[in-house]
């Protein structure tokens, strides 16, 4: 594995992707903790209060300082959701060592300085700084309802929170307005507390570095202090709830295009159909050979942008179509003929051929960016599937028609979503 996955302790792993391709040390800590109604907001605010300072460096001015000090090293901070996880991401990018003067450790003080931004924030009375955490909170609660700005990436928020209502997976990852008015500095660090106690910790350094990286976590006193754990975090991923007949959705809101997603089950579901369910998305709306893009917006003009990807973690592939309103059954009813052409095996081994070309190369493309490669194999640790790019590669030569076939057949629409005008 180019990865090498080293325990620093329980719940607690240091993963060093040794290359030498880019000119830059790539660091990240990602805190792995389930996906929750009652927390989802308060996670996605605390990477936010984290970057206002540490106990070292107490504000923006202080750490800007620090990092043009580090030869204009850049941090950054974000939350996403990975299945039924919601995950908590820090990032150092910093020069490599080899380009500095040779008393210089960069890779050390960057990682110093990452991980206690992560772990040793600024306190007042033994809670956050009251003021980055009213600051935070104005600023979270106009990310949550900036949401709508982008009508096609809302429409398709909402097919999934429709689709796995009530589920972790429906959760927005930035969380809800009506949860930040009782959220203040206080409880905001007690839960701080007890999520860095039980969440699972990642930490992955990208770039030329030696085994002297793990000496170096090893030794920092943040990593010292902080609790081994059976890390919390959801291994298994939850079904959306089985419908007899496929639920159909419509929104209105002041909009002139109309927003249709259709959220798919692929009911076949084992280690090994995840390649075929690659292959079939790509040939149904993956790339601009696809059924959806070929036959729904090039032939038919029904749609300005027609399209499909596949979600690995929960098994899903959504249809995406950005359509005049007027257009919304005839669009429809088109698109359930594309899937049911996939059932007969109504397309070519050259749509196959096309279809596997696409994905390698995204394959070939994941270790060009150290971020990406970065998220490769942290997903393949969440999933707990090691895996190299030639096995990949080699995964998705072996598919065969009749597994897209049956993958094809063993796909269900579950949730049907249509953004229209309240005109």
């Amino acid at each position: 594995m180019n990865c090498k996955k080293i325990n620093i302790k329980e719940g607690i792993n240091l993963h060093i992707i040794n290359t030498d391709k880019f000119k830059t040390n790539l660091l990240a800590v990602f805190l792995t903790t389930p996906l929750n109604r009652e927390n989802v907001t308060k996670n996605a605010l605390i990477p936010m209060v984290l970057r206002r300072g540490s106990s070292k460096l107490t504000n923006i001015e202080e750490i800007n300082n620090k990092l043009d000090e580090m030869y204009g090293a850049d941090f950054n901070c974000g939350v996403d959701k990975t299945g039924d996880n919601q995950i908590l991401k820090f990032y150092m990018e910093s020069i490599n060592n080899n380009f500095l003067p040779e008393n210089e450790n960069l890779l050390e003080e960057s990682m110093r300085v990452l991980l206690d931004l992560v772990f040793n924030p600024l306190t007042e009375n033994n809670t956050f700084k009251e003021e980055y955490v009213d600051s935070e909170k104005q600023n979270l609660k106009q990310i949550i309802l900036g949401k709508i700005d982008n009508k096609a990436k809302y429409a398709y928020d909402r097919c999934i929170e429709e689709m796995y209502k009530d589920k972790p997976f429906g959760l927005y990852k930035y969380g809800y307005v009506e949860d930040l008015e009782n959220i203040d500095s206080k409880n905001l660090y007690e839960y701080y507390k007890k999520m860095i106690s039980e969440c699972k910790i990642d930490i992955f350094i990208s770039g030329e570095v030696n085994e002297q990286s793990k000496e170096i976590i090893e030794n920092n006193e943040n990593i010292k202090s902080i609790n081994e754990r059976q890390a919390i975090y959801n291994k298994k991923s939850e079904k959306a709830d089985y419908v007899e007949q496929e639920r159909i959705v419509e929104e209105k809101m002041d909009v002139s295009q109309g927003k249709l997603v259709l959220g798919l089950e692929v009911e076949k579901n084992d280690k090994q159909s995840k390649y075929p369910a690659l292959v079939y998305n790509a040939i149904l709306g993956g790339t601009p050979t696809s059924k959806m893009f070929q036959n729904v917006r090039e032939k038919a003009h029904l749609a300005y942008v027609a399209g499909s990807n596949y979600i690995r973690h929960k098994n899903n592939i959504f249809i995406r179509c950005g359509i005049e309103i007027k257009d919304y059954q005839k669009t429809l009813d088109l698109i359930k003929v594309q899937i049911e052409d996939m059932r007969k095996g109504d397309f070519t081994e050259e749509d196959i051929k096309n279809a596997k070309a696409s994905i390698v190369s995204t394959i070939k493309s994941i270790p060009e960016e150290q971020d990406s490669e970065m998220m490769y194999y942290f997903g393949q640790e969440i999933s707990e599937q090691k895996m190299e790019y030639s096995e990949y590669e080699q995964n998705i030569q072996n598919v065969q028609k009749q597994e897209v076939v049956d993958i094809a057949n063993s796909i269900k629409i579950n949730t049907i979503y249509f953004l229209t005008s309240n005109n």
